[in-house]
């Protein structure tokens, strides 16, 4: 079972790695940040001066500016599963005769993902500039809590409106800011959030159907070859009934690419999933990913006000409206002209 387990501990190190970042990210100074700074410490007595400038400045136009770098790698990663999923599982699948409509869904939702990234990626977040910051700022109220009024962006020399964050990956204020996605190299942000939404829902939504599918087609093969009546001889030379390990490890020599292929969509149906619960969630609360990373820091509560005993500010969601409007305003950002009919 080598395979196996080694695949196995892939699968742990990865999702390990996912749970470990996502809770370092949360505090103000991460675990991961200080491990990362008392590494390159270490490594800066080894290694050359003139490669760290290199490294540096490599991994800060990577990271901290606008790249291509994760479009690509999510265009080529959409490209190595739908051909895998093309030259190998849609033929055996048709062989099989898999109804045609069903072999042909991850194809019609990778038509829609690719035009909702499109959009995404080309569409105005929101992006606040002189000549609508004006109307802009009169859209949303300040919370006294997360947005204050009269706070000045020193890059854009502006006051913030209620709900908005400079992007230091694109260098400008967005209106409603939700965060930066490198993989659609795109700020998401009120003009955009609906695109982003779709987005996700359609990519998680295609990883589920290509893994479904596929599961589909080994169970299959496993149904047709009454493999699990039978027997095999382990290393010890003892005649024993075909466990599910062996099943899997057997299905791997026989199919090596779909195995693989089907790990890596699981593992992303599950990820991409989470997220797109924690987006929906957001949504229908009237919330962004910034906001929510900002309150949690000042705790959420039904009330907003000093509190006596040791006057600390307690946070609440003044922008929420009721499921309906909340998810209305995510397909629908509001403008000046509908908040003036409502006041």
């Amino acid at each position: 079972m080598d395979f196996l387990t080694l695949f196995l501990i892939y699968l742990c190190f990865v999702l390990t790695a996912i749970a470990l970042l996502c809770i370092c990210t949360g505090r103000k100074e991460s675990c991961l940040a200080r491990s990362v700074n008392g590494a390159s410490q270490v490594l800066s007595f080894v290694i050359p001066t003139q490669f760290q400038r290199v490294t540096q400045k490599a991994l800060h136009r990577l990271f901290h500016t606008r790249s291509c770098l994760f479009v690509v790698l999510h265009i080529a990663l959409q490209a190595a599963v739908y051909g895998e999923y093309t030259w190998e599982v849609f033929v055996y699948c048709w062989e099989l005769q898999f109804h045609l409509l069903l072999l042909l869904l991850p194809y019609v939702l990778l038509a829609g993902n690719m035009g909702c990234f499109i959009l995404c990626s080309q569409a105005n977040p929101g992006i606040i500039t002189k000549s609508n910051h004006a109307s802009l700022v009169k859209i949303y109220a300040y919370d006294g809590v997360l947005f204050q009024k009269g706070i000045v962006c020193p890059t854009c020399n502006m006051e913030k409106p209620a709900r908005s964050k400079h992007c230091s990956f694109c260098s400008i204020c967005v209106h409603r800011f939700d965060h930066h996605c490198v993989w659609v190299n795109n700020c998401i942000g009120a003009f955009n959030a609906k695109y982003f939404f779709l987005y996700l829902f359609t990519l998680t939504a295609m990883a589920a159907t290509v893994a479904i599918i596929t599961a589909a087609f080994l169970i299959q093969v496993v149904l047709l070859s009454n493999m699990m009546h039978g027997s095999y001889i382990d290393d010890q030379g003892q005649e024993r009934a075909v466990e599910i390990l062996f099943l899997v490890q057997h299905l791997f020599l026989t199919f090596p690419r779909i195995v693989f292929m089907l790990g890596f969509v699981i593992l992303l149906t599950l990820v991409l999933g989470a997220y797109c619960c924690f987006n929906l969630y957001l949504a229908l609360t009237n919330q962004t990913s910034n906001e929510w990373y900002k309150s949690r820091r000042h705790g959420c509560s039904h009330h907003l006000a000093l509190q006596p005993h040791d006057r600390r500010v307690v946070y609440k969601n003044i922008y929420s409206k009721g499921v309906w409007m909340n998810l209305k305003e995510i397909f629908k950002p509001p403008t000046v002209l509908e908040r003036k009919k409502k006041t």
